[in-house]
């Protein structure tokens, strides 16, 4: 596995080796040891996995303290664009954003740690989005931000996609309070 720091300090791109062959390929899609090593010191403690068609956008969703969730985040089958925002009052590089495009075929992986708003729009019908979560989910804390908050300044390519209700009436960055602090 190779795993490359990003822009914004806590955020990994992690790309597994891939063996490849007639029959198909390998690939170990999880390493303790590896991620430990890159300073991913949490423990798993679930899986979540969806599907979903082209133009489905999910998110920016959080989860606050202290049921704060890591995500390491993977496209098993379809393409994904997936974003991470940077809520942590203090940040250097607080209302930036990384954008990753995952797929089934380049088998990158994305580490988003707690203290970031997450999501991801569906670029491929029938994507395979799944995801190892560092925190049980809680609904009482969980948190969202407006997909296209202009002061995020997120490069989506779309105008109209597919959303939830709650992402649809999701406040902009600057209506809430963060509830994490650096």
């Amino acid at each position: 596995m190779i795993v490359r720091k990003t822009e914004i300090e806590g955020l990994l791109e992690i790309e597994p080796s891939v063996f490849r062959d007639e029959r198909g390929y390998f690939l170990e899609s999880f390493r303790n040891d590896v991620l430990r090593a890159a300073g991913i010191t949490a423990d798993f403690v679930q899986d979540n996995e969806s599907m979903s068609q082209k133009g489905v956008l999910r998110g920016l969703h959080f989860q606050a303290p202290p049921y704060g969730q890591g995500k390491l985040v993977r496209v098993v089958r379809g393409a994904v664009l997936d974003v991470a925002v940077d809520i942590r009052t203090g940040s250097p590089t607080y209302g930036r954003h990384v954008s990753v495009v995952l797929t089934g075929d380049n088998k990158k992986q994305f580490w988003v740690p707690p203290g970031f708003a997450h999501g991801f729009l569906v670029l491929e019908d029938d994507t395979v989005f799944s995801y190892k979560c560092t925190g049980y989910y809680n609904r009482e804390s969980e948190g969202a931000i407006k997909w296209d908050d202009p002061s995020l300044g997120i490069e989506w390519n779309i105008s109209d996609p597919v959303l939830s209700e709650k992402d649809k009436i999701a406040p902009l960055l600057s209506h809430i309070v963060s509830p994490f602090h650096i």
